[in-house]
């Protein structure tokens, strides 16, 4: 066992007094960013963190750290499990990514964790039992205090699963409660892969519903998934806390314990972005990470004549250059009326400077083909008023929107203009986008309602590579944005 802080980290202790704290820390969403990206992120740097604070602590994840870059990938998941045991995690739930390799390989990744894998809504579809190595909660002793942590998988895997079943989280947490209760501990944690942010007004969301069902009984919910970063959101006393992505930040969640009870009195969570200059790195970490990096991955494929951000440019636009690229380079691909990427899909922007493979794996971690579709303007209509809530969730090439939100977030006004003519309901395009997508999945789920055989393959290169030929035309310069334009 490869334990990088062995010695520092003891969580079973039986002290007869209560302490008045214990702290816990959390990470999500790491999607196997190892390593530093313009000097902030990555393992030694937690390590860092966790050496500078508390002796004693639980450090917990809440799910996607088996897919993102191509460490994970050559692994299948197995080297962020191997870094997750040496930082000494306490606990980790399963996240939609965890079986982007099939069940096979998930099955894998929690027989080599030495940490429990927490997942009350996870059974085995043959027997309705927890599969081996899965647990609905583990009570840890901290500090003399019992901490209770149940974890809720993310129903919605990223590729087809068969051996597993992913029950309903709020009916499987209140079936598990009832037994956490008994062992009568100090607080209790939920270690979920959903986030706060689809609890919206008009479309509750079950994490929501812990505080309003559950205030009182569940103290802390660490989140994620939505990539997200919220501290200290109090709801009918539950903390609610998530600590964004790709091993960016991490949360630090004191809890406060009546000395003489030992019963939860509050909480308090705090976001430490885990940026290089402030925390150091822990060279054992360091030197461990590195052992496990894909050399092939640091090559360099071009160059970016500025940074190509994530992020939106210009007031009320609501694109992003990285997006809009992607969707430019399936077009300069594949030749189309419009093509159209999920924002989802692109997780990072690219830097400015040299870029290598690795930061475009970061940046489109899929396998993923191109497809084509002839379809009508009424569905591309659909299609992109569905894409505008809660948040812009599509990029397009060849067309252009603006539009209006209600108070409620409902979309009003929406304009559209294919290469810079107004969209005609009747009229047929040629729309490519990649396979996730064009097969009806995650944002694409209005594909589902096309004839059969109305998605073609357009081509036999990955997005992955046609992204690295990009960079074969030269220096490139980020697209402008503007492209989606919120009055």
């Amino acid at each position: 066992m490869h334990k990088i802080l062995a010695g520092l980290v003891t969580v079973f202790f039986a002290f007869p007094v209560f302490a008045k704290t214990v702290t816990l820390y959390h990470t999500s969403d790491t999607h196997g960013f190892f390593y530093p990206r313009s000097g902030q992120g990555g393992a030694a740097s937690l390590a860092a963190v966790l050496k500078s604070g508390p002796k004693e602590y639980l450090l917990l994840d809440s799910g996607d750290f088996a897919e993102g870059t191509l460490e994970t990938q050559r692994s299948k998941g197995l080297k962020a499990v191997r870094l997750m045991n040496a930082l000494g995690y306490h606990a980790a739930t399963v996240g939609n990514h965890e079986f982007a390799y099939g069940d096979d390989a998930f099955s894998a990744m929690v027989s080599a964790a030495e940490f429990p894998v927490l997942a009350a809504n996870l059974t085995l579809s043959e027997t309705g039992e927890y599969p081996s190595g899965i647990l609905p909660y583990q009570i840890f002793e901290v500090n003399g205090a019992k901490i209770a942590v149940i974890g809720l998988a993310n129903r919605y895997p990223n590729k087809t699963v068969r051996a597993y079943t992913l029950g309903r989280q709020l009916s499987a947490l209140q079936e598990t409660l009832s037994a956490v209760e008994k062992q009568n501990p100090s607080a209790v944690v939920v270690l979920a892969h959903d986030s706060l942010k689809d609890d919206r007004k008009g479309s509750p969301n079950y994490i929501g519903d812990i505080a309003r069902q559950l205030g009182g009984r569940v103290h802390v919910v660490l989140g994620g998934h939505a990539h997200a970063v919220f501290q200290n959101e109090h709801r009918g006393g539950v903390l609610f806390a998530e600590s964004g992505s790709n091993f960016q930040n991490v949360s630090k969640i004191t809890v406060k314990l009546d000395d003489k009870t030992g019963k939860f009195v509050s909480a308090r969570s705090k976001l430490i972005p885990l940026v290089l200059k402030k925390t150091g790195e822990d060279e054992a970490a360091k030197t461990f990470a590195d052992s496990l990096r894909e050399a092939e991955a640091d090559v360099v494929v071009g160059t970016a004549l500025s940074a190509f951000l994530k992020r939106p440019s210009k007031r009320k636009s609501a694109d992003s250059a990285v997006d809009n690229w992607v969707a430019d380079a399936m077009c300069r691909y594949a030749p189309a009326d419009v093509c159209i990427h999920n924002t989802g899909g692109g997780r990072v922007g690219l830097p400015k400077g040299e870029v290598t493979r690795r930061n475009l794996i970061e940046l489109y971690p899929f396998d993923n083909a191109v497809v084509s579709a002839q379809v009508n303007g009424a569905f591309l209509r659909k299609l992109v008023r569905s894409g505008l809530t809660p948040w812009n969730r599509l990029a397009y090439s060849g067309l252009t929107v603006s539009f209006k939100k209600t108070k409620s977030g409902d979309v009003k006004n929406l304009e559209i203009w294919v290469n810079g003519e107004k969209l005609q309901d009747d009229k047929a395009y040629t729309v490519v986008t990649n396979s996730y997508i064009g097969s009806g999945r995650g944002e694409g789920k209005l594909f589902k309602t096309l004839p059969q055989g109305t998605v073609r393959p357009a081509g036999d290169k990955t997005m992955r590579r046609i992204l690295e030929d990009e960079f074969k035309r030269g220096p490139l310069a980020p697209p402008k944005t503007g492209r989606i334009v919120q009055k």
